[in-house]
């Protein structure tokens, strides 16, 4: 009997999901040798010390399995670190736990949380792995917009969206895509708001310490009545630049990060060695993360003057390392096209790439705004700048 070749028929568990706009984007840049300020990673080295500790860490042997919840150096100076700047005093034993990046943080809270049936509220414009990861995890998803505009939350919104079947609420700040922060006054209103209920709190808080103009990030560690109820992520990556070393944390009380771990130990068991090892020994010195600020606000500051000159319309950068525009007063007729063709555009003819923000909405919702990214050499943002003078 001759044996035929056949791959067996897959449902998709995501049916709505693609390639991303941030792989997209990026290859066209690539492709026509654009300027990419599209995908939000810088183009510069992080600090040589940082490299000399992985390397010292690799010839001292430290080359093996880790502990799962990841080294006890690293999550004391997590821990030492979040109580200096919040204020709020978490276990490294039972509380701390090294993830693989914040998307594998985000995905796991949701598969260790989220029962079928469950209800997630998003609050959109929203990263892109959000929705994905409610939906392996069999929740649905509601969707609750932020103000158009100014992307304040919408408290009214927000409670009206909270029901018997919500399970948790998801929440940025800083945020990207639109470069807002959660103010002091948010976070009350929030932790009024998810008192009375049992609606857990993840809070995606991997741009902490990029906040400009003399503000203070707002930490949901800060908040009594948030801190018992949340999960909140951060990256060492967007810190210390390192985007693809993919190493991040998550802090949740005892009981939420048991929960965390029972899942953790099956997606990652654990992460990279001496990179865990480099990270305890550089946290150390505090004034990397301090002085983050600082940098990226001059870079910021920088992209906004030169931006200034040209007929893009500023919108706030409060925080990340992102800035808006809105495209709707530019003097090119390609500025009544869709957000996302518009970027197409852009890329190939003027030679600057860029996000838009429809990308972040589940209906594609479309606001003439895209995103720039400003975590660049300042060569390269003056490169762009000379290229976007053009408009």
């Amino acid at each position: 009997m001759k044996t035929t070749e056949r791959t067996p028929p897959l449902a998709t568990k995501l049916p709505a999901v693609g390639t991303t706009i941030f792989t997209v984007m990026s290859a066209l840049a690539a492709e026509t040798g654009a300027v990419n300020l599209g995908q939000g990673f810088p183009d510069f080295n992080c600090d040589p010390a940082l490299v000399d500790e992985v390397s010292k860490a690799m010839n001292a042997g430290l080359n093996q399995y880790p502990p799962m919840p990841g080294i006890l150096p690293l999550r004391q100076a997590i821990g030492t670190k979040i109580e200096a700047m919040y204020g709020h005093r978490y276990s490294p034993d039972t509380e701390i736990t090294v993830t693989a990046g914040a998307t594998q943080a985000i995905i796991t809270i949701i598969l260790a949380v989220v029962r079928p049936g469950d209800e997630v509220i998003v609050l959109e414009p929203c990263y892109d792995s959000y929705v994905p990861s409610i939906d392996l995890a069999g929740g649905t998803v509601v969707r609750v917009p932020l103000t158009p505009g100014s992307f304040r939350p919408d408290f009214a919104k927000i409670s009206a969206a909270i029901n018997a079947k919500t399970r948790a609420i998801l929440i940025n700040t800083p945020h990207n895509p639109s470069a807002t922060v959660w103010t002091d006054a948010d976070m009350r209103q929030l932790e009024d708001l998810l008192a009375p209920t049992d609606v857990f709190l993840i809070s995606d808080e991997v741009y902490e310490h990029m906040v400009f103009d003399g503000a203070e990030h707002q930490s949901a560690a800060r908040f009594p009545g948030l801190a018992a109820r949340a999960f909140i992520v951060s990256s060492f990556g967007k810190t210390y630049h390192v985007t693809g070393w993919k190493v991040g944390y998550v802090a949740a009380p005892a009981p939420l990060s048991h929960e965390f771990r029972k899942v953790h130990q099956f997606n990652v068991f654990t992460v990279n060695t001496p990179m865990q090892h480099a990270l305890a020994a550089f946290m150390g010195n505090p004034r990397p993360y301090r002085e983050l600020p600082a940098f990226y606000q001059r870079k910021r500051d920088l992209f906004r003057r030169g931006l200034s000159e040209t007929h893009f319309k500023l919108l706030p950068s409060t925080g990340s390392y992102f800035q808006c525009v809105d495209i709707s007063g530019l003097k090119v007729p390609e500025r009544n096209l869709p957000e996302a063709d518009f970027c197409q555009w852009l890329t190939r003819e003027i030679g600057v790439a860029a996000i838009p923000l429809s990308a972040f909405y589940g209906d594609g919702f479309d606001q003439h705004v895209v995103r720039f990214c400003f975590a660049k050499k300042d060569e390269t943002l003056q490169t762009a700048l000379e290229r976007l003078a053009k408009l």
